[in-house]
């Protein structure tokens, strides 16, 4: 059975507009031999269908179906847990959509749920409203706990900031959908119709790709191209399978899954041993 491959996006494809170099020719490769791939973003803004034209304009040529968000996966999983439910949004389009997608409307009154993604247009009037909400009982949902994400050169906040001040200003701790719980990334696999044996997660963050991917019994590949360096590995307990510079090495590790179509990148970065042995995940 082919293996495959669950695939982060921010700092392994790209940074901002930025595309890392070689993701194109790895992920179109995927694309071309019909390997099981899905992209599986802790970013709530944008639709599956936004994402995977930002994707095709970058030359990457994907379909809908390669593409899951935390926005997704939250929906998901309130429609299971109440269906027909309501929320009141902290977020942008893709998680309103995903919402109305599963059944769920978007309210002030009463809400069962204070939904809180990521946004450029979240305001004091919004978290204040938010606040009182989960005060008078609205459960707290956070589509992902990232405190930060990386951009060109950069960071900004991630959702997980955005959700501690509620937290902080009523004591509620919020249940997080997004990497790593095990609620997307079952829903990822199963999208990608493929056995936890077979999985193999790829991303650039250790607490959030990596311990998933671990926790989920999934093989792991961290890759250096976003918001992880090699020497900060050593801070966790856990380990990936692989490290590599970027994913423009991923076939270098599977060169029996991307069969004889491979060429190592020219002027790639050897990839370094780690000071210990690498996790084996059975």
């Amino acid at each position: 059975m082919k293996l495959g491959f669950l695939i982060d996006m921010d700092g392994v494809i790209y940074k901002g507009s930025q595309l890392i170099a070689g993701a194109a020719e790895v992920i179109n490769r995927l694309v071309k031999q019909d390997i099981p791939f899905c992209f599986i973003t802790n970013n709530s803004q944008k639709t599956r269908r936004d994402v995977a034209l930002k994707l095709r304009k970058m030359g990457i040529y994907v379909e809908d179906r390669h593409i899951f968000t935390c926005a997704m996966a939250t929906a998901r999983f309130l429609a299971s847990q109440k269906p027909e439910g309501t929320a009141f949004v902290i977020g942008e389009g893709g998680l309103n959509l995903a919402l109305h997608t599963n059944g769920y409307s978007i309210t002030e009154d009463h809400p069962d749920y204070v939904v809180v993604g990521e946004g450029r247009v979240i305001n004091f009037e919004n978290l204040e409203k938010a606040t009182q909400l989960v005060h008078a009982g609205a459960k707290l949902i956070a589509t992902n706990l990232d405190s930060n994400c990386p951009i060109e050169n950069s960071i900004r906040p991630g959702c997980g900031a955005i959700v501690r001040l509620i937290e902080e200003a009523t004591g509620a701790k919020a249940f997080s959908v997004g990497k790593p719980s095990s609620v997307m990334m079952r829903l990822a696999r199963k999208q990608m119709g493929i056995d936890t044996e077979h999985t193999v997660m790829v991303g650039d963050t250790m607490y959030t790709d990596i311990l998933g991917g671990v926790e989920m019994g999934y093989q792991t590949v961290l890759v250096l191209s976003g918001g992880t360096t090699e020497e900060e590995i050593n801070h966790y307990s856990y380990r990936p399978n692989h490290v590599i510079p970027s994913i423009a090495e991923l076939p270098s590790l599977y060169p029996e899954i991307f069969e004889d179509t491979y060429q190592k990148p020219a002027k790639s970065t050897p990839r370094k041993k780690l000071e210990e042995p690498l996790v084996t995940v059975s």
